[in-house]
């Protein structure tokens, strides 16, 4: 897969903002059959003056909604939290 196919978009936060000015993490939403290595991959590729410490993942399910008799379901996301070294930083336009 392509860098800007596992890397979907960056995800805006209060929790994803504090944890930019704390630790130097940043929040992405990720292709579903991504797994850590191909985010760091494909984040070092994006931005190539930027090093990668580590990767967490996650998967949100999706919620179950209704809007009076209909029901439907909001689609399953899978996050990553990308750390960074301490003197690098990524423009994402926030």
């Amino acid at each position: 897969m392509e860098p800007h196919e596992i890397i979907r978009r960056p995800l805006h936060t209060e929790k994803s903002v504090q944890d930019i000015q704390d630790t130097n993490s940043y929040h992405f939403e990720v292709d579903r059959r991504a797994n850590k290595s191909l985010v760091r991959t494909a984040i070092e590729k994006l931005y190539p003056d930027v090093k990668v410490v580590s990767v967490r993942t996650m998967r949100t399910p999706g919620k179950l909604r209704r809007r009076g008799w209909l029901r439907g379901r909001t689609p399953e996301v899978k996050k990553a939290i990308v750390t960074i070294r301490g003197e690098d930083s990524i423009d994402i336009g926030y």
